[in-house]
């Protein structure tokens, strides 16, 4: 499975950007999505999963209420819609996927080459 991430930005504080991540193969339409990303010097962090069909979404505390997962599986997309964006948000972000309908570890067997945020103040 390959997946494309795209639609990172400059962004003003406050603002809002989608990403979306993109398979390559249909049979990916059965695997929980992630979303996660790392700033610069900085570990890779949980930011939100999603299962196969969209019936699970989970986030992590720095963007609950802000950010939203989501997934056309007619496309072979999933999405992170981020609202309120702020600085501490910067990041490269990367979208990954499992191998099951369900996220089935901390960390996803595939992933995508990232696409970098930025928020300004």
């Amino acid at each position: 499975v390959q997946l494309q991430a795209s639609g990172g930005g400059l962004v003003q504080a406050g603002g809002s950007l989608r990403l979306s991540c993109v398979a390559s193969k249909r049979t990916s339409s059965n695997n929980a999505v992630g979303w996660f990303r790392q700033a610069p010097g900085k570990e890779r962090e949980f930011v939100a999963t999603i299962s196969w069909n969209g019936g699970i979404t989970t986030y992590a505390d720095s963007v609950k209420g802000r950010f939203a997962v989501s997934r056309d599986n007619a496309k072979g997309a999933v999405y992170l819609q981020m609202n309120s964006l702020k600085p501490e948000d910067t990041a490269v972000y990367y979208c990954g996927s499992w191998l099951t309908s369900y996220p089935s570890s901390n960390s996803p067997r595939y992933w995508g080459q990232g696409t970098q945020v930025t928020v300004s103040s």
